[in-house]
């Protein structure tokens, strides 16, 4: 008998992940344990390494993550994303009916109706049936391409399970986090000493924005397919239809999705979920009703920013009442003065509450918020519940205004209000309440993973005057630790070897610790990549900051002041004499100005480069890549095989290349 060959080994292999992840997440049917597809998994991954000659971007392999990405890029959206109008009321669906049987008379109306799932909205599309590019909803004209986030959701199929799949098929969907998933991250975010995400929804947009493949891979997102986008090669007559062909396409659908055929029957079904949706897994904030058939949508049309078809209703808050006993001041890293409600302990959402954000001084003022106030505190979602207006009518006379500090009450430093929005800044150079905070965002290990550098430990270096500046931490002695609290010669040594470490994190992780406003990871990683070491950054000016993928005016008008600020000059200077390394670990971009600043629409075959190789090349030389040929684009790149968008090219003009052209373009 023959041995079985690697092709068709991993074949076999993939194949069969393939059907085990559809039972899993589609049918809720796994006929394996966990191990076991643990065991399927490591061999396709071991024998796709020893075989890259057999490498297929419909692997399920590909789910563990892959390299880290250089940023992302903006692509148009074949169909726009539109928004969906809310409503809140019963009464209010009824006038929906009411319009949209107006809009299509004599057509049978029937509904869909369909949990809101408060997530993060995208869109997948598939080529020949081979996942090729998923974007974020954006403004709706436009979003960011994450794709190689998207490919690590376990749900998502990189392959339709069809023989005869569509040449386009642009799915529309939702990725969220369970909550027991969520739990988990912020567990593990708490025990490395990084502040918990607010709620699962932010988690989620947060992961679709790591640059690291492989760590949003361990966040564990899900996906439900509820829409279509841009098809060609297949026609659908109603909404049911479509998502019954995603199932057996192997895309997840919502099991809880309903088809009735009256406005009445929607309101049951919206009264049956008010109760029942404590009882998912996931979070949702209403639901959404869509209108079957997909000729009559054509017809009932949508405004400039939602269908007439749909429409969401919105479930309530939850909500408790209690008095507000006092307000603290928190004072962040960056030195933002956050007011902190505290209260008397109330049951909201299965948990006890005791304290509430109250957001800043402007929103204290706005719903005239009073110390003694009865308060209503909501909980849609938040991990900290918020306030949202106090019970004027139950005041008794002793309620007190809150005066909101014009001093640091930490330092007694001045206090300032930022130019662009409502929040107030200490302005005070030593407060140890901001060094406190910035050295453990520091030493953080998303930023520069100081091993031992925990809570306690920072309030012993800043209270004990050994650490008055951040770069006091790599001036540390083990005499100067062994005289601290708990503090014997190991954990010194340990300590100090943590320190040590951190110094070779590079220039990406550096900033990103610094806690420099609007500069978080995701940021720190593009400015990082596209400069490559601290001396080019310094010389960067604003216009050039904010030309980078992702960074945007906002955020280099942030970076360049903190950068142009003599002190932060002084610190990054002493951090590198102190042996920190400022160089970012991949190699420095090389813009070539027939490039830069070029959009590039890639269709075809290549000989060179596969997809992702010849878009990153584009990226590193300072061009861009979109996935739809407009007037805006400068050059499409065409392989063999080349489709529409050449087509499309011819018809606006736009100048077409062939791979040699762009090699002799790029100087590769």
């Amino acid at each position: 008998m023959s041995k079985t060959s690697p092709e068709a080994r991993i074949k076999a292999l993939r194949a069969e992940i393939d059907r085990h992840n559809r039972l899993y997440y589609v049918d809720a049917a796994p006929e394996i344990s966990d191990r076991e597809f643990d065991r399927l998994m490591d061999e396709l991954i071991s024998l796709e390494k020893a075989h890259p000659e057999f490498d297929s971007a419909g692997s399920p392999s590909r789910k563990v993550g892959g390299a880290p990405i250089d940023g992302f890029v903006t692509v148009v959206h074949r169909l726009p994303m539109l928004s969906i109008d809310n409503t809140y009321q019963p009464s209010e669906v009824r006038e929906f009916d009411t319009r949209l049987r107006k809009l299509i008379p004599g057509s049978p109306v029937a509904y869909s109706v369909e949990p809101k799932i408060d997530g993060v909205a995208i869109s997948l599309t598939y080529e020949d049936g081979v996942f090729t590019r998923g974007l974020t909803r954006g403004d709706g004209e436009k979003g960011d391409d994450v794709t190689a986030n998207l490919r690590t959701v376990r749900d998502l199929p990189l392959r339709l399970l069809c023989d005869n799949p569509p040449p386009l098929l642009e799915v529309r969907g939702e990725v969220y986090m369970r909550r027991d998933d969520f739990t988990r991250l912020n567990d593990s975010r708490r025990a490395d000493k990084l502040e918990p995400f607010a709620n699962p929804r932010n988690s989620t947009a947060g992961s679709l924005k790591l640059l690291d493949p492989a760590q949003c891979a361990r966040r564990r997102l899900r996906l439900f397919a509820y829409g279509l986008g841009s098809v060609e090669g297949i026609r659908f007559l109603t909404h049911a239809e479509s998502l019954e062909r995603f199932k057996e396409w192997g895309l997840p659908v919502n099991g809880h999705i309903r088809l009735v055929h009256s406005v009445d029957e929607v309101l049951e079904i919206i009264a049956e979920w008010d109760e029942r949706r404590a009882s998912l897994p996931y979070d949702t904030d209403g639901l959404v009703i869509k209108l079957d058939d997909l000729a009559a949508r054509e017809r009932a049309g949508a405004t400039s920013k939602a269908p007439r078809w749909v429409v969401a209703y919105k479930f309530a808050a939850e909500q408790a009442v209690t008095r507000l006993k006092s307000i603290d001041i928190q004072v962040g890293k960056t030195g933002a003065l956050t007011p902190v409600a505290n209260l008397e302990p109330v049951h909201l959402s299965g948990t006890t509450v005791s304290r509430a954000t109250l957001h800043n001084a402007d929103y204290i003022s706005q719903k005239d918020i009073r110390v003694g106030d009865m308060v209503v505190v909501e909980k849609a979602g938040e991990i900290i519940p918020y306030i949202s207006r106090a019970a004027h009518d139950r005041r008794d006379g002793t309620e007190q205004p809150f005066v909101f500090p014009s001093q640091c009450p930490v330092c007694g430093s001045a206090v300032a209000r930022d130019a662009d929005g409502a929040v107030w800044r200490c302005q005070g150079r030593e407060c140890v309440a901001v060094l406190k905070r910035r050295l453990r965002s520091f030493g953080a290990r998303a930023a520069m993973d100081v091993e031992g550098l925990g809570e306690e430990m920072v309030e012993q270096l800043v209270d004990s005057g050994l650490v008055k500046h951040l770069p006091d931490l790599y001036r540390l002695g083990a005499g100067q630790l062994e005289s601290l609290d708990r503090m014997g010669e190991t954990s010194s040594r340990n300590l100090l070897a943590g320190i040590e470490a951190s110094k070779g994190r590079g220039l990406a992780r550096l900033l990103g610790g610094l806690g420099i406003r609007h500069v978080g990871e995701t940021v720190a990683e593009a400015v990082a990549g596209a400069f490559g070491d601290l001396d080019s950054l310094m010389a960067a000016d604003e216009g050039t900051l904010a030309s980078v993928d992702g960074i945007g005016p906002e955020r280099a008008a942030s970076l360049r002041g903190w950068l142009s600020d003599p002190e932060n000059q002084k610190m990054l200077l002493e951090l590198r004499e102190l042996g920190v390394r400022v160089t970012a670990d991949g190699p420095k971009r090389q813009l070539v100005a027939a490039i830069a600043g070029k959009t590039f629409v890639v269709t075809g075959t290549l000989a060179r480069f596969d997809r992702l190789g010849i878009e990153r090349a584009i990226k590193d030389l300072g061009g861009k890549v979109s996935g739809s040929v407009s007037k805006k684009t400068d050059f499409v790149l065409a392989g063999e095989n080349a489709g529409s968008k050449l087509d499309k090219a011819r018809e606006l003009g736009v100048k077409v290349i062939n791979e040699a052209e762009f090699v002799e373009l790029a100087g590769l």
